[in-house]
């Protein structure tokens, strides 16, 4: 990942601000950049869940396919308690559009000439609502569910 695309997920990511919480399975996540607008704005936080299955409307916290060494490498692991090991990687707020088993969304650049006709095992496809500034599935595919880091449940505070 080079120059203009290293700042889009920068832009449009997420920053990990916070601690976990509840046994490791919530986490308060500091939204950055517009992708999300206007359901989530710039600076918003964030209640996410890890033991929330990725579904059709729901927003999610992943990391880009490409974090790591190489593509779909590094899945998200459990977090092991600090703040620093999340706050260091890539992350994105997308909202789910299609899970395994769904019928490919045609209608995305990335995905019109894919030979399934499902979204196949272990795939996500992941939209930002601000569609024009927004680096997801319409340019990058699929995004391994092992990439999910997990399911916004609420806001904690809006900007």
């Amino acid at each position: 990942m080079h120059g203009a695309a290293a700042l889009t997920v920068i832009s449009t990511g997420l920053l990990l601000t916070a601690r976990a919480l509840l046994g490791r399975r919530v986490l308060v996540v500091t939204v950055r950049g517009p992708s999300m607008e206007p359901t989530y704005r710039d600076g918003d936080r964030v209640l996410i869940r890890r033991d929330i299955l990725p579904a059709p409307g729901r927003v999610v916290v992943a990391e880009p396919p490409w974090a790591g060494t190489g593509r779909g490498a590094h899945p998200v692991p459990v977090p092991s308690g600090t703040v620093m090991a999340l706050s260091e990687r890539d992350w994105l707020i997308k909202r789910v559009a299609a899970v395994p088993g769904d019928l490919v969304p045609r209608y995305l650049p990335s995905l019109a000439q894919v030979p399934e006709e499902r979204v196949p095992p272990g795939q996500v496809v992941l939209l930002g609502d601000n569609a024009e500034v927004s680096l997801d599935s319409r340019q990058m595919g699929y995004v391994p569910l092992g990439r999910v880091l997990g399911t916004v449940v609420r806001v904690l505070e809006s900007r």
